[in-house]
């Protein structure tokens, strides 16, 4: 299922380098934040499964949009935080 432009997610405040090996691409500043889906921008294949030479699932890629003042001490007003996320890491809001 892709995810639309404005659809309210949060990041999976997930930690799998607790667990072993691993290669993620999601930063460690937006796991547990809420944001808004801004585009879908395709499917590619899994870089967490690439990074070990597995074979990789296409999984969907979006631009996610979070508001500067939920990740940053000392926000500028309007500034935003567009980050490119895979939709594994992201749940429902």
């Amino acid at each position: 299922m892709i995810l639309a432009p404005g659809t309210r997610i949060k990041v999976r405040d997930d930690w799998p380098e607790t667990r072993g090996p691993c290669h993620l691409r999601t930063p460690h500043f937006l796991r547990g934040e809420t944001g808004t889906i801004v585009r879908h921008l395709g499917d590619f294949p899994n870089p967490e499964d690439l990074a070990f030479a597995r074979a990789a699932a296409l999984l969907p890629l979006y631009h996610v949009s979070f508001a500067s003042s939920a990740i940053w001490p000392e926000p500028h007003e309007g500034d935003e935080i567009i980050a490119e996320l895979y939709g594994p890491w992201l749940e429902a809001a």
